[in-house]
């Protein structure tokens, strides 16, 4: 029975901090036996204190569900580099990019969520973000931060300066020419139509 328990659970520990990839960065404080329409279930109890919420998995369906130990240095290395890259934005309809992003947002992945980070970042010099722009990258960042500050044990804030500071050392983010912005608009109106 011990060795069953011990794959289903895949190494993953009490106290341990974790990836929910919908929720971003847990911490596991216990591991109970509940009974469910008869069947007793093995759940991993997470709670996420920053959302003021506990979260109970099955330990059977962690691997289904996308839960992960926290990156290791070297992956966040590797995602902080992400950042100092060039924004790749498609032109495509900004709800085809929105629905992109929230994967990748969801996806856990912390590359993956590193590249919205660096997508939708706007400088000081740049226009002004559309409110669902902000709420994605508001997420991408919180997401980000919060694993960055659980492996590096430092504060949020501390990860959020460490994220800018990134950020700020990509290539030049200024505003566009007049010409290519209205060449933009064209080919969205020719999508939208």
């Amino acid at each position: 029975m011990t060795i069953k328990k011990t794959t289903q659970r895949q190494g993953f520990k009490t106290g341990e901090f974790i990836v929910y990839p919908a929720h971003g960065v847990g911490q596991i404080t216990g591991i109970e036996e509940q009974e469910v329409a008869g069947v007793k279930l093995e759940l991993f109890v997470i709670s996420f204190v920053k959302d003021k919420m506990t979260l109970r998995v099955p330990t059977a369906k962690i691997a289904s569900v996308g839960m992960r130990k926290l990156a290791e240095p070297p992956q966040v290395k590797r995602a902080l580099e992400t950042l100092k890259g060039r924004a790749r934005i498609k032109r495509t309809m900004w709800s085809r990019r929105a629905q992109e992003y929230e994967a990748k947002i969801n996806s856990g992945d912390i590359n993956a969520i590193a590249e919205v980070v660096r997508d939708l970042y706007r400088s000081e010099t740049q226009p002004e973000q559309s409110y669902s722009e902000r709420q994605l990258y508001e997420a991408a960042l919180d997401r980000l931060s919060r694993e960055i500050a659980a492996v590096q044990r430092v504060t949020e804030t501390e990860a959020v300066k460490e994220i800018e500071a990134a950020l700020a050392k990509g290539p030049r983010r200024g505003a566009k020419p007049a010409e290519e912005a209205e060449a933009e608009e064209a080919v969205v109106e020719d999508e939208a139509a």
